[in-house]
């Protein structure tokens, strides 16, 4: 036991002098700082730019797309009233004999003996 002390304390020894005498912070790396310190401003001014670029592209697409989406359903159910309004004119144009014909023959009298016209029979 005593020996992996004496051998752990020499290991730690052996470590702490070459992380003691570190450089200095120097000039140079002080420049370097500063260079880098811009580059990271000057892409998150970049970033920022096409966010908001990506955000207003997004938005007119999405604006397109509604005003696609309205078209749509204006010409869908004016389609559908069109329809509908030629459905109607074409029934009651249709109808429109039969109907004449049920009024001449509403108007026309029950008893047969009472109208002018000879009455067939089978």
């Amino acid at each position: 036991m005593k020996r992996y002390l004496i051998l752990s304390i020499i290991v730690i020894s052996l470590m702490v002098p070459p992380l003691s005498q570190a450089e200095e912070f120097t000039q140079k790396d002080r420049e370097r700082l500063i260079r880098l310190e811009t580059k990271v401003e000057e892409g998150q001014k970049a970033l920022q730019r096409q966010l908001t670029d990506l955000k207003v592209d997004t938005q007119r697409q999405t604006d397109d797309l509604k005003e696609l989406i309205l078209w749509g359903f204006g010409i869908l159910f004016g389609g559908m009233g069109l329809l509908i309004g030629f459905v109607i004119w074409d029934r009651r144009t249709a109808l429109e004999p039969v109907a004449k014909k049920y009024r001449e023959l509403e108007e026309q009298p029950s008893n047969p003996a009472e109208s002018n016209e000879p009455v067939l029979t089978g």
